[in-house]
């Protein structure tokens, strides 16, 4: 049997074992401690990050969209020079007959337009008096009869009348879109007609043009083209814009808009806001 000198001996060795073993699970505990604050003020750390740069909120997604808009502090580039006047290729016969097919509900009443011995000669002057300043037209006949005669007829009955342009885009097609009482750029007359186009026809600065939906599909709506427009040759072309009138664009342009629109043509609602009064045509 072990002495009490061994017993003793043997005693003290287990609790030098056990005091090892306590020292090394308290050093483990120690680096496990440290390890997790260290994680945890990474993963802290990194939170913070994402919430000052990531727009993920609705709040933060709409200021992005605010400041990429362009706005009154944010110059665009205007061309000053006006495009070429267009001109038809080939003019066209004295007359022609228009077809205006019905085409959904009507923004705002209105008459069909008459279509027969429609002349394709001359010139008819229009005014859009808007709350900005007064825009001068010139529709010309010989380059789209049937969309002068289409836009006369409405400017007539007051169809235009007190109706907000609802687009303006002021980067790659710089234009300025009307013509849908509604105001939201899904309104027509309820009736549709025929392109007008050709195809070497070039856009550019003080245009006076058709908005479509896809051919053959003219009804109320028009933008108006005050600098650059890189667009194949779809859209009716049937007059041209003052000098006085596009500068008056061009003022509301600077103003920029509100990146409402996510299509390829992009822009958005006007920032200053813009209301046809009247459509005037010229007696």
């Amino acid at each position: 049997m072990p002495s009490n000198e061994q017993r003793r001996e043997a005693a003290k060795r287990k609790l030098e074992r056990q005091l090892v073993r306590r020292a090394q699970r308290a050093r483990r505990r120690r680096i496990t401690s440290i390890s997790v604050t260290a994680v945890v003020v990474v993963v802290v750390a990194g939170g913070v990050w994402w919430l000052v740069a990531s727009p993920g909120t609705s709040s933060d997604a709409a200021a992005a969209s605010s400041s990429a808009a362009p706005t009154s502090s944010t110059p665009i580039s205007i061309p000053t020079a006006d495009a070429p006047a267009p001109k038809r290729p080939t003019p066209l016969a004295a007359t022609v007959n228009c077809t205006y097919t019905k085409d959904g509900d009507a923004a705002k009443k209105n008459n069909l337009p008459n279509g027969s011995n429609i002349s394709s000669q001359g010139t008819v002057s229009v005014t859009l008096k808007t709350n900005d300043g007064d825009i001068p037209l010139t529709l010309d006949r010989s380059l789209a009869p049937c969309a002068v005669n289409s836009f006369v007829s409405l400017s007539g009955q007051g169809y235009y009348d007190n109706t907000s342009c609802h687009r303006l885009s002021t980067s790659g097609l710089q234009m300025l879109q009307c013509g849908d009482p509604k105001g939201d750029g899904t309104g027509g007359p309820g009736y549709k007609f025929d392109d007008e186009v050709w195809s070497s026809i070039k856009y550019g600065r003080g245009y006076l043009a058709m908005a479509n939906s896809g051919p053959n599909t003219n009804g109320s709506q028009f933008f108006l083209v005050y600098g650059d427009a890189q667009l194949d040759p779809s859209y009716t072309v049937f007059g041209t814009i003052s000098d006085a009138g596009l500068k008056v664009i061009d003022d509301i342009a600077r103003a920029g808009d509100d990146g409402a629109y996510d299509s390829s043509a992009g822009g958005g609602h006007p920032n200053k806001k813009v209301t046809i009064t009247k459509a005037q045509v010229a007696a």
